[in-house]
């Protein structure tokens, strides 16, 4: 049953994150700092303290985040790290264009998101499991660098 719970929060979280970007074709003459701006607030302040309530009442939720301080301090800190990363990425998308700024950005989290684990688990990386996983590493940015290319193609023929 939990799986299925976590699975459903996933989901639920994948459909919020992907929906984000529907209304960019109603705020293109927005700067891209308001467009982040009220996704922002929304994406970081809303709707996790509704689902925080959803989940908790408010008394449950004091106690969870009053009994372990430290926990909650660091929960917090990846959470400035990952809406750092999110602005970055915004302005990848900006500055690099769709095609690129996905390649870029989907690379370096499949890059990173893979390996910094297994490093910091102090895994052997030349085992053979470690070789399989840098070959998979390769293969998938190898994949994001040639759909970036092709995407840049397209982008080009599209503005000519």
């Amino acid at each position: 049953m939990n799986t299925l719970i976590g699975l459903l929060i996933i989901a639920v979280g994948s459909m919020g994150q992907s929906s984000s970007y529907v209304p960019i074709n109603k705020v293109k003459n927005w700067s891209w700092e308001n467009f982040w701006l009220m996704q922002g607030i929304f994406a970081w302040l809303v709707f996790p303290v509704l689902g925080a309530l959803i989940a908790n009442s408010l008394p449950d939720l004091i106690t969870i985040y009053g009994a372990n301080s430290a926990a909650a301090f660091k929960s917090v800190g990846y959470g400035v790290l990952w809406g750092i990363g999110g602005l970055t990425f915004g302005l990848s998308m900006r500055f690099l264009g769709i095609a690129l700024g996905q390649s870029v950005a989907l690379g370096t989290c499949a890059a990173f998101g893979t390996l910094i684990p297994a490093v910091l688990a102090g895994d052997n990386l030349f085992s053979p499991k470690g070789l399989i996983l840098l070959l998979s590493v390769i293969v998938t940015l190898t994949g994001i660098v040639l759909v970036g290319y092709a995407g840049s193609l397209r982008s080009k023929n599209m503005s000519e």
